[in-house]
Formats: C-alpha cells, sequence, structure tokens
C-alpha cells in the first residue's frame, strides 16, 4: 500500500540561526541596548515568585523611585511595552463616567483619548498645533469650561519633537479643579528632567525602550497614594483584568501573591538598565542627553536643514528635522538603513512626509553616534540632490562636542 504524503503544511520548518543586522539605532525608539543590559537578560531564569526575584523586585522599585525622582509606594513595571503601561494609566484612572482633559498637539495625546473612552470615559480636549506645547491659559481655560476629573498631558512629544515646558503650572490649574494628572513621560524618563513629585504629577508612565536603553517588556509606572485611593476605591472594576491595578497590588505590594507570570528576564534588563542611570545619577545624564543632542542639533542646523521645534521646547531626545524640499523621506530613511546599518524615522500624522525623527537617547546618545547620523544624513541628502553642506554639518558637530 502506497504511504500517504506528508501535507506540506504538517512539515517541520526550516529556519535558520537568528542573525538580525546590527544597526545603530538613532530612531524614536528602541535604542541601542547596553552590553551590560543584555549580559544581565542571559543570566539565569528563576521562578516570578522566587524570594530572589522578590528582592529583585523590591530593588526594581527602588531604582524606578531614583529615576522618577519619586517617593510613591505604587512605582511599578507593567509587564507590558510602554502602551501597557499608558493604559494601565488610563484604565485604571478613569471610571465610566469620568471626563478627561486630553491634548490634541500630537499623535501620543491622541492615543490617550482612544483609551480614556475605551475606559467609559467622557473626553474632551485642549486645542494647541501638532508641533507646539500646550499653553498654559488654554489649559486652564479649558479645565474651568469641563471641570474634568483626570487632566492628561505628554511630556515629550515622540510625533514632534516638543518638551512641555510650565508642568508645574499646569498641574497646579489641574488641582485646582480637582483633577488628577496623569503624564506620558515615555521619551522623558532617564532623559530629559522630570521630577515627579517636584512637580505635582499624580501619575507618569514610559516605556523602557528609550532613554532607558531597555528592550521592550517591563514598562515604568508610577501612581500617588490619593490617585491609587481612587483606584481601590472604584465602584466598577477595570476593564482589564490583565491591568488591573488593584490586582497587580497583591503581587507588587506586600503579599507578592501570584496574579500573572512576570516577564522574568525582562526585569532583568530593567533592574540593569536603572542601575546604569543611578551611577550615572539622574542630573548628569539629563545633562549628557541636552549636551549630545545639541551636537547632533548644531550639525543638522550646521549642514542647512531646520529644527521642527523651537529651542524653548525643544526635545533633546528626540530631534525633529525639517524634511528639505523634493526630498522623499521614506527614501531617506531606507538608504541609511542600506548604506549605513542606521536607522532614523519619518513623521507621524499631520507630520507625515515633513520631518525626521532622530533619537539621541540612553546608551545611544554618544559622540561617535552623533557624528554618525549627521555624516551619513548629509552624504544621503546630498547624494539626493538637497541642498545641504554636508562638511559643515560635521564640522558643526564636532565643535559642539
Amino acid at each position: 500500500m502506497a504511504q500517504t504524503p506528508l501535507n506540506e503544511s504538517a512539515r517541520a520548518p526550516s529556519v535558520g540561526e537568528l542573525t538580525p543586522p546590527d544597526r545603530t539605532l538613532m530612531g524614536p525608539g528602541p535604542s541601542d541596548v547596553n552590553p551590560r543590559v543584555l549580559r544581565a537578560m542571559s543570566t539565569p531564569l528563576v521562578g516570578h515568585l522566587d524570594p530572589s526575584f522578590v528582592e529583585i523586585m523590591d530593588e526594581v522599585q527602588e531604582l524606578l523611585r531614583y529615576t522618577f525622582r519619586t517617593d510613591n509606594q505604587w512605582t511599578i513595571p507593567i509587564s507590558g511595552t510602554g502602551s501597557a503601561a499608558m493604559e494601565a494609566a488610563i484604565g485604571n484612572v478613569v471610571e465610566p463616567g469620568d471626563t478627561m482633559l486630553v491634548p490634541t498637539n500630537g499623535y501620543f495625546g491622541g492615543r490617550m483619548a482612544s483609551m480614556a473612552r475605551r475606559a467609559g470615559g467622557e473626553v474632551v480636549e485642549v486645542d494647541a498645533p501638532w508641533g507646539e506645547p500646550l499653553d498654559t491659559d488654554d489649559v486652564t481655560d479649558a479645565l474651568a469650561e469641563h471641570d474634568p476629573d483626570v487632566f492628561g498631558f505628554v511630556h515629550a512629544e515622540t510625533s514632534t519633537g516638543v518638551v512641555q515646558p510650565d508642568v508645574p503650572e499646569l498641574t497646579a490649574a489641574a488641582h485646582d479643579h480637582d483633577a488628577l494628572v496623569i503624564a506620558d513621560t515615555v521619551t522623558s524618563l532617564g532623559g530629559v528632567e522630570l521630577r515627579v513629585d517636584e512637580w505635582g504629577i499624580d501619575v507618569a508612565y514610559s516605556g523602557p525602550q528609550k532613554c532607558l536603553s531597555c528592550p521592550p517588556g517591563a514598562s515604568p509606572l508610577t501612581l500617588s497614594d490619593e490617585t491609587m485611593d481612587k483606584v481601590l476605591a472604584r465602584d466598577e472594576e477595570p476593564r482589564s483584568w490583565y491591568l488591573d491595578l488593584s490586582l497587580l497590588e497583591g503581587y507588587w505590594g506586600d503579599e507578592r501573591s501570584y496574579h500573572h507570570t512576570a516577564p522574568v528576564t525582562n526585569v532583568y534588563a530593567l533592574r540593569e538598565a536603572l542601575r546604569l542611570v543611578a551611577e550615572e545619577g539622574i542630573e548628569e545624564r539629563w545633562a549628557r542627553h541636552e549636551r549630545l543632542a545639541g551636537a547632533l542639533k548644531a550639525g543638522v542646523e550646521g549642514m542647512g536643514l531646520e529644527m521642527n521645534a523651537p529651542d524653548e521646547y525643544w526635545l533633546p531626545s528626540l530631534n525633529a528635522v525639517r524634511v528639505p524640499d523634493g526630498i522623499d523621506d521614506g527614501a531617506v530613511c531606507d538608504a541609511l538603513l542600506e548604506q549605513y546599518d542606521l536607522e532614523i524615522a519619518g513623521g507621524l500624522g499631520d507630520l507625515d512626509g515633513e520631518i525626521f525623527r532622530i533619537g539621541c537617547m540612553g546608551h545611544s546618545a554618544r559622540p561617535e553616534n552623533v557624528i554618525y547620523v549627521v555624516t551619513a544624513l548629509g552624504d544621503v541628502l546630498e547624494s539626493m540632490g538637497a541642498d545641504v553642506d554636508p562638511g559643515a554639518g560635521v564640522s558643526a558637530t564636532r565643535d559642539a562636542l
């Protein structure tokens, strides 16, 4: 009797050894990972309730408090990417029927709005053009008009290269209306000045893959005691079981009771990344990012390009550079990958096709990387006919360094 041939789908796939390209990551994230973080990820796995891992959890929480500049007890890494920390913040703090005031000045303000609606909240907006920060007077007027329960803002808007100034004024205005304040610090934590307690921020969330130079998977979140009291007193459970902070409290709080299997290796990575922050010193780290990004900014301006954000709210960790007339930003990004193994990105939303987004974050924020990206960008732009002077750009960068 003839043997029936195996169905193609039943055969084991033949997949070779993993060999990803060795890129220099100077886009909006992820950033280059410090070799110490990679080594930490290769250490032996333990159980997520192992006594040794419980000690590691304590250390991560203490290091996060230092990096956020907060004494908040409820300072934890959420198991997931930065968007998971974002949804944990909004989905727990915003209850059905609550009103949340959100900004319109960038892509991630729009994501705040989407998450608030999914949580059952009513969304109202405070308007500002893409590429500009929120105006304190506009926020104050919107608070008076809508009397929201929650006010959200993006501290470092990854889509526009804008940092929000005058944060204490915004939080004070919100608190005058008894609104809790949620801050998106995904592109600022560990790279741009951020003082959660001193600035009156009630909730801040972030991602590990930007200024912390850590692979995504365990994302920082901090909540004030007042905010956590609101979360624990909710009449209706949050719509996400996985991100329910009243349940996560049992795992990250004193009980250390089972909720889910934590991403142990990602927590190792975050611990080592935060150790690097503490060793460097948080204020010294802020200064390094500003100094090296300043050299990058000097280089792109020196070759004849324009920054998207004015100096007063330029975001060092994410440099938004205007695309020259007649140049296809996607073609430039593709050429940099193919010719230089260098990653930068184009714009999002309202700025799609209008800007390059060049990161200067964490382990990527090094002099050799800054020189490399200015050199490569100038070369590619010149080859495509852009009106640039690559040599002047490199000279300006070197002078700034």
